[in-house]
């Protein structure tokens, strides 16, 4: 059951309205989540505008899909695991990534794979890394900007993964054939 209030652009708070206009622009929908997070006009600005910076940081579609779906399932989030699957074939990322990302099984590519345990430490001990796991990280070919995109990605993430989790956010149409469930 739906716990809180999926708006449209009718429904919503004044300020959400020219937001979800943009989301319509960009979709062509108005996706679940930006309904939900419509209630806020300040968590909606703050999830659009985080998602546009990450979408722009130092990581290719490849690694943007490995943060986001790795915080994605590590979260167990039944909405943004599905919705990633959908982006990440829509950005042509190789489906063998999506599908060990969601099975949460080892990348093939080393480099991906470093990328995808350091965000999962990053995850999991809320941000106490250790110094190996950095060394480990950085040894794989990646750098202190590289962590610090991980961070925000994280920041857009815990605001969909949360959200979705107390809203029961259903999964959009265009994402349904993706449907996930935690192992």
């Amino acid at each position: 059951m739906t716990t809180l209030k999926i708006h449209n652009i009718e429904s919503a708070p004044e300020e959400s309205k020219s937001l979800l206009e943009n989301s319509q622009k960009a979709y062509g929908m108005i996706p679940g989540l930006h309904g939900v997070l419509a209630g806020s006009p300040q968590i909606l600005q703050a999830y659009q505008t985080l998602h546009e910076l990450f979408t722009q940081s130092s990581f290719n579609e490849e690694e943007l899909t490995v943060v986001w779906q790795a915080i994605n399932v590590e979260h167990a989030c039944h909405y943004c695991v599905p919705a990633h699957t959908g982006i990440a074939h829509m950005m042509k990322v190789d489906a063998a990534i999506t599908e060990a990302l969601r099975n949460e099984t080892p990348l093939t590519d080393s480099k991906l794979e470093a990328l995808r345990t350091m965000t999962l430490s990053v995850v999991r001990n809320r941000g106490n890394v250790s110094q190996e796991d950095l060394n480990a990280f950085y040894a794989a070919g990646y750098e202190e900007k590289h962590v610090l995109d991980i961070i925000l990605g994280l920041s857009q993430k815990t605001i969909s993964n949360y959200t979705n989790h107390i809203a029961n956010t259903p999964v959009d149409a265009a994402f349904s054939k993706f449907a996930w469930t935690k192992k």
